[in-house]
Formats: C-alpha cells, structure tokens, sequence
C-alpha cells in the first residue's frame, strides 16, 4: 500500500467518499487546502471548568461534568475570556478508514493571536491525535491567552491532515533530499549538508538582528481590547502588540508569560512532494515554549520558476516561569518532514491565495501590516 499525506484531490475524494462529512452542511472547496482541511466552529461553545480528555468516555458525557455554561455562537457570535477554556464542537467528523488516521494543529493565523487550540474526540487520551478508523465527531478546545477574542460559527481556527502508513522522514532521508533539492535557505543560499541541525527533524534558529529599522518581532501588550476575529477587514495593531527592537548583544531576554512574535533566520522551502509540521515544544530547549501554528503545507517557500527561494517561519514563543534569554541563531523550533501520497494539485502560495508566502512580517492577517 501506498503511504503519505493526502493531498487535496484525495481530500475532496474522501468528502465525496462520506470519511469526512458535515452532516446538513456543504464543506466549502476554499477550505480544502493543498494538504490539509480547514475545520469550521459549530452553532455552540461550552465554557468549562477545566480542560479535559475523555478517555474512557465519550466528550459529550465528559462535557457535562465539567460546563459552566452553554454558548450561542450563531448571528452576532460570542466573546472568549482569557485563560479560561471552551469546547467546541466542529461541523465536520470523521468516518476513517483502518487505513487512514488523521492529526490537528492550528491554523497559523490563530497561533499568531496566541489562541490555543486543539482537537479531542471520543473515547482518546490524546490531543490532535485522531487514530485511524475512528467514527465520530470532532471537538475543538478554544483558550485565549493573550487577549478576549469575539468568534463566531462557521470561522476556522484549526487544521486537519490525512495520512497512510509512516509519511515521516529520518535525518538521513531528510539529509538525502536536501542535497538533491534544498529545504532550507540561508542569505538566498542553500544551507550546506553539513551545516543542518538534525534531530529528529530539522531545528530552525531565530532571527534576532532584524531589519534595516532594527525590529525583530513583537510582544503582545497587557489589557488589550477585545479582539474581534469575526472582522473581515485588519484592524491597528499598535493596542495589542508592542514592538520588539534588536540589541547590540543581538539577544533579548524574555519576560516570563509574555507572547512574543519572532521570524526564523533561514528560510524554507517546502517542495510539491513533501509535507511539514512544526513540532511542539522541546523540553529540552529550554525554559520557553515555541510555536502553536503547526502545518506547513506543500509550497510554502516554493516557486516552480525559482523567482523565490525560500520562505521564513514565523515563530510564537513563551518564556514560562523565569526571565530567559535567546541569540540570534539559537536553534529554538524544529519541522519534521512527510512524504506525500502524491503532489497536490494546487501548492500554497499564489495558487490557494496564502497569507504567509514570502512572508517578512510576523503580524498575522488579522492586522494591518504597519508602513
């Protein structure tokens, strides 16, 4: 059996084939990307008492143990306290095949805002994991951190993936398919062989000198107004985030539960026959949490004409309970890579309208880039 990520014409095969399904709702193409589903949020939320997984149960039996109050997010959409956590459940679910398991992640215009989320089902002890030949709904976990945010039904927070038998590349495969087609850049060069940091997937380093006005990212601000993410056009950036400069040390200490938005200093490339994720945090980098956002899909920093080479990753980091310092370079998320089942019809980028192609500005798209 062929193995790999689904690309976006398997994704519309297993929506017509009733694996993934929306009930009384149409799933919309423009929420089919090239190797990923965008998930929309259902008519209600749940505010809870605590976070949870189900285990032994199902979500709905869990959820009555634990809801504070029953949320309409239909018309005007509701608003988000917070650090206090909401379950919602999505408009899609699952029919899997034994064959076929999926994974979760946010979208990374959500992990810009510093919104967590994940996915649960019934009867899991894992977050984001969906094992194959699971049948059921699919619950989102909704916890602002930063800032209140206003949502409503019908918006897209997070992402689904579909996969066949092991998609992941060791370190040597990911070594053997650099050198025949980089993935990752340099100042406009391919990063040598022998200079990738491997572990289990390749580490990406902080860009901590900035550009020609010194800026190198953002931190977000304390008591901010509401965020209203149902707004369909961008709104001022100067309430929520301040802005964080270069230091002559080319270092910065971060100030411990502060959420900062940083770029990487390589940029990369993500060719039509690979899939990539951000992993989540490593403990053993540190006293700091990097990254909520985590797919990258195939074309991200991929141009057939080599007009571009390479695309830079915006990075969400946190500092947890003391002061901790980072360098330019320090080497503080990694992106695993998968194979595909085969090329997408369509690659990120011009193609599918993204965001984030060539991306130099590490606001999401919810605020207006500043001049």
């Amino acid at each position: 059996m062929s193995k790999g990520v689904l690309p976006c014409q398997y994704i519309k095969t297993a929506i017509s084939a009733g694996i993934i399904d929306a009930g009384r709702f149409t799933i919309p193409d423009e929420n089919i990307q090239p190797a990923s589903l965008d998930l929309r949020l259902g008519e209600v939320a749940y505010r809870l008492q605590c976070s949870f997984l189900p285990d032994t149960q199902s979500v709905d039996d869990k959820i009555k143990e634990f809801q504070i109050d029953t949320l309409d997010l239909r018309s005007d959409g509701v608003i988000l306290e917070p650090k206090r956590p909401y379950l919602i459940p999505l408009k899609e679910s699952l029919c899997l095949p034994p064959e076929i398991r999926a994974r979760a992640n946010p979208k990374s215009s959500t992990g810009r805002l510093d919104v967590f989320t994940r996915v649960i089902t019934d009867f899991s002890y894992r977050f984001d994991e969906i094992a194959s030949g699971y049948s059921g709904k699919l619950y989102l976990e909704v916890v602002p951190l930063s800032f209140p945010i206003k949502i409503r039904e019908d918006l897209t927070l997070n992402q689904l993936r579909l996969s066949v038998g092991k998609t992941e590349l060791s370190d040597d495969e990911i070594r053997d398919f650099h050198a025949k087609k980089p993935l990752l850049y340099s100042q406009g060069n391919a990063v040598s062989v022998n200079e990738l940091a491997l572990a289990n997937g390749m580490f990406l380093g902080l860009d901590l000198r900035g550009d020609s006005s010194g800026k190198i990212g953002y931190r977000s601000r304390d008591n901010s107004p509401l965020l209203d993410m149902t707004r369909p056009a961008p709104i001022d950036a100067e309430p929520y985030w301040e802005t964080v400069s270069a230091q002559s040390n080319s270092r910065i200490i971060l100030t411990p539960q502060r959420f900062y938005l940083l770029m990487s200093n390589e940029a990369v490339c993500i060719p039509p026959e690979l899939a990539s994720e951000m992993t989540a945090y490593d403990p053993t980098s540190g006293e700091l949490r990097t990254h909520y956002a985590g797919f990258f899909d195939p074309g991200f920093g991929y141009d057939r004409q080599q007009r571009f080479l390479g695309s830079r990753a915006a990075l969400e980091v946190r500092a947890h309970d003391v002061p901790f310092v980072i360098e330019h370079g320090q080497r503080v998320c990694k992106l695993t890579f998968e194979k595909m089942l085969e090329p997408p019809n369509t690659l990120y980028g011009e193609e599918v309208g993204s965001n984030y192609q060539r991306q130099e500005e590490t606001l999401g798209k919810h605020f207006r880039k500043p001049v």
